[in-house]
């Protein structure tokens, strides 16, 4: 028997303080009241979020990051293993060397933020799990002998922690342009050489700028667009 897929509908825009009737659109439930959280907190971590491209000049400190990953880090990974690795960016010999090896408009808006990180996954955090699972740290061998399967596992992992660590970053107030547009394999042999880091994206953080911060905002699919229900 084959299965009849689910029927799309128009996406509704999505901004602001409409976001919760566009999200409801063909439903008979406000979902937005079913939230656990405040919606100044939704507003704040998603909903009046953006991807940020300008930045005030206004400075970010080491403590307000690692405030971000104090709170993410308790999120799920596969055995806990919490590959997520970040370089906080901030000299001007540093911020140079990256620079080199971002792509095109990248440049310059990583030259003019006020701080990048380099988000990266930990290939050896196996090297860890005598600490975040030491239920599992007699794997370490096996995991030791598969630099293949290390590698995937790191890169999901890692993945699954930057979705984690964004909005833990708007939490403490900080504005992300997150971006894939760079050299990794250059950025790995240029910083982590030494450590069998592998980047996965360059956050640049701040506050926006007072014009051009952020494309307005584009629509998102509703839950019924992205769902089917068995």
């Amino acid at each position: 028997m084959t299965s009849t897929p689910p029927t799309l509908v128009e996406s509704p825009t999505i901004s602001g303080a409409d976001a919760a009737d566009a999200l409801a659109a063909g439903t008979d439930i406000d979902l937005a009241a079913l939230l656990a959280v405040s919606p100044q907190t939704a507003d704040l971590l998603f909903r009046e979020a953006h991807s940020v491209q300008g930045f005030t000049d206004e400075p970010v400190n080491d403590d307000e990051v690692h405030a971000a990953y104090d709170l993410m880090r308790w999120g799920p990974t596969a055995m806990n293993i919490s590959p997520l690795r970040y370089t906080i960016v901030r000299s001007a010999d540093a911020r140079a060397r990256l620079v080199e090896h971002m792509s095109g408009g990248n440049k310059d808006k990583t030259l003019a933020a006020p701080l990048s990180l380099i988000v990266a996954a930990d290939t050896n955090f196996h090297d860890q799990l005598g600490i975040l699972a030491p239920h599992r740290a007699s794997g370490a061998a096996k995991f030791a002998a598969d630099d293949e399967g290390r590698a995937s596992m790191s890169r999901m992992n890692g993945l699954i922690q930057v979705g984690y660590f964004i909005p833990a970053l708007r939490a403490v107030g900080l504005h992300v342009g997150p971006m894939a547009g760079f050299d990794a394999d250059a950025v790995d042999a240029e910083f982590h050489a030494d450590n069998g880091w592998k980047a996965l994206l360059v956050f640049n953080l701040g506050q926006p700028a007072e014009e051009g911060a952020h494309h307005p905002r584009a629509p998102r699919l509703s839950p019924r667009q992205v769902s089917r229900s068995l």
